[in-house]
């Protein structure tokens, strides 16, 4: 992973402009099978601005359908959401799995952070400042990291999928190298989102409690999703909070390390020098602690959070399927009764028909969508929990290392 920029000076500059080339390889949250050449898409560069993030979509094919076997285009958040929105919106798509949107950039977080630190820096040392603002600084690149590596991820899947590379609507945000004019909603849109986000959900509610899904296969699945949604978001909630705690501890050593540091020069003498070597293992011991919490936000609470948005994506496959279900119901009743009344007779069977397709083309495409949502969550989960296991293994021999060196060296004192 390469550094996004060197030499950053002000705390707040950094939130202004930051270039970002990088590659994936110890942030995605799941792996990716890049076997197959003939569709690759990465981010090979992103730019973070005061109120945006442009990033720099490259692609690489062997698909006719593409003009040319290599190009790239600079894209915003906004578009990859109206990228997921045209998925979620096509019928032909409803008995599959849409990956989830990538979250919206948000930094505010770490802008309040670096602003409180530029405010407070009169009250600390020097040092004590230097330190703090590095942490902020590496703190800010990390969650930029991400989100360029979530956006990236959001494509790949998309490129990989063996349908859904093939729809227009991907090929025209991958080769248009135009502006797409896709703005973000107003307020007025929002609201309407928000309405229509409320009747979805008693549109789900209502399909849960009164259409009786008989294959046993997909009942299972809701029942399992439902519960297991509810138990990653508890979850990652959890991981956040210990992640945060860790980030504690190592700002914590921070003000340790240099209030020993201006004991020691304060006191002179040889307690100087002993005071002097327990201040710069605590520096080095904060090292490894912000390390500990950056694995276990990236190996663990990403993970977490990646597959909830994940499940919820698979509960609406499941939802659509419900409708298709209620849908069809539907139109054998209505069928019984055109039958009964020896009326529109050809309409109604045309519209059964039609529904009973529908729903068994959503129900064998479903079955073959959750059961690699399966494999694709298990692989994913022992993959980032085995690294994170190791890398805390890790992180904890060298902490016990470095408290049996400084005790050694406060020893020959």
């Amino acid at each position: 992973m390469n550094m996004l920029q060197d030499g950053i000076c002000d705390p707040v500059d950094i939130l202004n402009s930051v270039p970002a080339k990088k590659t994936l390889q110890n942030i995605q949250p799941e792996t990716i099978d890049s076997s197959d050449k003939s569709l690759q898409v990465d981010i090979s560069d992103a730019l973070s601005e005061k109120d945006k993030v442009k990033f720099t979509v490259h692609t690489t094919t062997t698909m006719t359908e593409f003009l040319k076997p290599e190009f790239q285009v600079v894209r915003q958040h906004e578009e990859f959401v109206w990228l997921h929105d045209q998925f979620e919106e096509n019928e032909e798509y409803a008995g599959y799995i849409i990956p989830p949107v990538p979250p919206r950039p948000n930094f505010d977080a770490s802008r309040e952070k670096l602003q409180k630190l530029g405010e407070g820096e009169g009250a600390m040392t020097c040092e004590e400042f230097k330190k703090m603002k590095q942490e902020l600084e590496a703190e800010y690149l990390a969650t930029f990291k991400k989100t360029v590596a979530m956006h990236e991820m959001f494509l790949t899947r998309l490129a990989h999928h063996p349908v859904f590379r093939n729809d227009h609507n991907l090929r025209v945000f991958l080769e248009y190298d135009q502006d797409l004019r896709v703005r973000g909603k107003n307020k007025m849109e929002m609201f309407g989102e928000l309405v229509r986000s409320f009747s979805k959900t008693t549109d789900e509610y209502y399909l849960s409690a009164t259409v009786k899904d008989v294959n046993d296969f997909f009942d299972q699945e809701m029942t399992f999703l439902q519960q297991y949604h509810h138990n990653l978001k508890e979850a990652t909630s959890r991981a956040d909070r210990q992640t945060a705690k860790h980030k504690d501890v190592a700002d914590s050593y921070i003000k340790i390390s240099s209030n020993l540091l201006q004991v020691a020069i304060t006191d002179g003498g040889k307690l100087e020098s002993f005071l002097t070597k327990i201040a710069e293992t605590f520096e080095k011991i904060r090292k490894v602690e912000g390390r500990v919490a950056s694995d276990e936000d990236l190996k663990l609470s990403d993970t977490l959070r990646y597959y909830m948005r994940d499940t919820a994506a698979a509960k609406r496959l499941l939802f659509r399927r419900l409708k298709a279900l209620h849908a069809y119901e539907t139109a054998n009743r209505s069928l019984e009764k055109a039958r009964a009344k020896n009326k529109d007779v050809h309409a109604a069977e045309h519209a059964q028909t039609e529904a009973c397709e529908k729903f068994e083309q959503m129900s064998e495409k479903g079955k073959e969508e959750l059961t690699d949502f399966k494999t694709r969550r298990l692989a994913a989960f022992r993959k980032n929990l085995i690294e994170l296991t190791e890398l805390e293994i890790k992180h904890a021999k060298a902490h016990a290392e470095l408290l049996k060196k400084c005790l050694s060296d406060l020893r020959e004192e």
